[in-house]
């Protein structure tokens, strides 16, 4: 599967035009997309940039991503099932010196189990994690 898994800094990014990093993200995704790529998130990474939309960009914003994403076939949802939530709080209870949300974690164990080494992101956890930052 060629994916790039979006962050919720990525998403934000790229929904906010105000946002500095907003031209760059939406360059890469756009890049990635054309290249004939998917995105890859996690229903814990939707929830994260669902409510920051909401709580930054306002609720008719928020309602529009939702529209756009979720009549995509370009964006492939990964769930957080029990397992994976066991390897999330061991990453996160492990990193004693990172500050690494519990989302984060979710997503560093989505990302390994699928292979995925890129990830479309603001947030410098990822490198921390050992995975490359897009843009």
């Amino acid at each position: 599967m060629r994916a790039l898994f979006v962050d919720t800094g990525g998403w934000m990014a790229m929904a906010d035009a105000a946002d500095p990093r907003h031209e760059m993200c939406r360059v890469a995704r756009d890049e990635w997309l054309r290249r004939g790529g998917i995105l890859l998130s996690t229903d814990y990474v939707l929830d994260e940039t669902l409510t920051l939309i909401r709580l930054r960009l306002g609720l008719r914003t928020a309602s529009q991503w939702w529209d756009q994403i979720e009549g995509s076939r370009r964006v492939l949802w990964e769930w957080v099932n029990p397992t994976r939530a066991e390897k999330a709080r061991s990453w996160f209870f492990r990193w004693k010196d990172k500050d690494f949300s519990f989302t984060d974690c979710t997503s560093f164990v989505v990302m390994r189990e699928l292979g995925q080494r890129r990830a479309l992101t603001t947030d410098h956890h990822f490198a921390q994690a050992g995975f490359e930052m897009v843009p």
